[in-house]
């Protein structure tokens, strides 16, 4: 009786197993669908075991992650890491809940989608595609900008992104980056601070390197000087350097000239970046409108009916947006690629011929401003 009782028990756990397997299978090709791209694949996650006993943990305590697909070919000592984006957690509250979701614990992580810049697809990619690909995921909240050592055992959060960033960086060097001819470190909306703030660093670190540039994608947020405009990101900046105690890792240079907060914008620490490094966005991002002229913006453009007043608010950010942009005094320094598309974030999916902003009947490359 018991023996019978197992088996039934072990067919009913195969049957279980395999619809579970199937509902993820369902799942993914669904996601592969609603993405629109046949190209696309799931890289597994590696887990940065050791980085626990640095103290370099996602907001629950968890070890951070990273999804790596190996080059090969001629891309195999070339590189492109993107510090994958998801905004900040500012307080508390914020934090706790984030700490329950894929963005702040390791344990809740799936496999991710590979596609746009990170697509094995020639046709599709002809520039990356058999590079080594690396999707750094984001658990700490702060834009790898935290290094606080107390915990407080009332929430258990800790904030460590700082640590989170050199204990990664540390895990792919052994793994061959170390060795690499071409990098590219990037980070999308939240996170292209931090690819610039570390930009300098991560080049010291790549001696054999022949190249070894910098990407901003859709992170370069401004502090608005037009009263008429919400100027957010500066409250948003001085919660998460507060709460996170970023101050420590950001640039001297900035900080010995004006409050903490202001060196999170881009404009004000991108003058003192050695490493050439090149910016992608919208003029009108998606975030960037939202969070300054107003959330519920969205509606009235894909309606097609905005008012005059804010229309002239979309002119005005706009100027105010190109004005922060580094001058492009030096073009192999200092470049960018600005279109006009309301939309965020362009590498993980927008990067394809599909999708691509055509200038003067030429495909826009990535690859040729990066003289790679």
């Amino acid at each position: 009786m018991m023996s019978t009782r197992s088996v039934q028990l072990v067919c009913l756990l195969i049957c279980s197993l395999a619809i579970s397997k199937t509902d993820s299978t369902k799942a993914n090709e669904s996601l592969k669908q609603e993405k629109g791209a046949d190209h696309a694949y799931f890289v597994d996650k590696t887990i940065v075991q050791n980085s626990v006993s640095k103290g370099a943990v996602c907001l629950d305590g968890s070890p951070p992650a990273y999804h790596l697909d190996r080059g090969f070919g001629h891309g195999l000592r070339n590189w492109i890491i993107l510090l994958s984006g998801g905004a900040w957690c500012r307080n508390t509250t914020d934090c706790l809940n984030r700490s329950k979701t894929d963005l702040g614990s390791s344990t809740l992580m799936l496999p991710f989608i590979f596609l746009g810049i990170f697509s094995k697809s020639k046709r599709e990619n002809p520039n990356f595609y058999n590079w080594n690909k690396v999707f750094v995921r984001y658990c700490d909240g702060g834009a790898f900008t935290g290094d606080i050592e107390n915990v407080d055992p009332a929430t258990n959060l800790h904030f460590r992104g700082a640590r989170i960033f050199d204990a990664i960086i540390e895990d792919l060097l052994a793994k061959g980056l170390k060795d690499a001819k071409n990098a590219i470190l990037s980070g999308g909306s939240a996170n292209g601070y931090p690819a610039m703030l570390y930009c300098d660093h991560f080049h010291s670190l790549l001696p054999k390197a022949h190249r070894v540039k910098c990407l901003v994608d859709a992170g370069y947020f401004i502090r608005v000087k037009n009263p008429l405009l919400a100027n957010v990101f500066e409250s948003i900046f001085r919660d998460v350097v507060t709460l996170h105690g970023s101050t420590k890792v950001l640039p001297k240079s900035c900080t010995s000239r004006m409050k903490p907060e202001l060196c999170f914008f881009l404009e004000n620490i991108q003058r003192d970046i050695k490493t050439p490094f090149f910016t992608v966005m919208s003029a009108f991002d998606s975030y960037q409108v939202n969070s300054i002229i107003g959330s519920d913006i969205g509606e009235y453009i894909q309606a097609r009916n905005c008012t005059e007043s804010q229309n002239n608010a979309f002119k005005e950010l706009r100027s105010e947006f190109l004005r922060a942009l580094p001058k492009a005094n030096d073009p192999k320094q200092r470049g960018a690629f600005i279109d006009s598309f309301n939309r965020h974030t362009q590498l993980e999916l927008w990067w394809n011929k599909i999708n691509a902003t055509p200038v003067y009947n030429l495909l826009h490359s990535l690859k040729n401003n990066f003289h790679i």
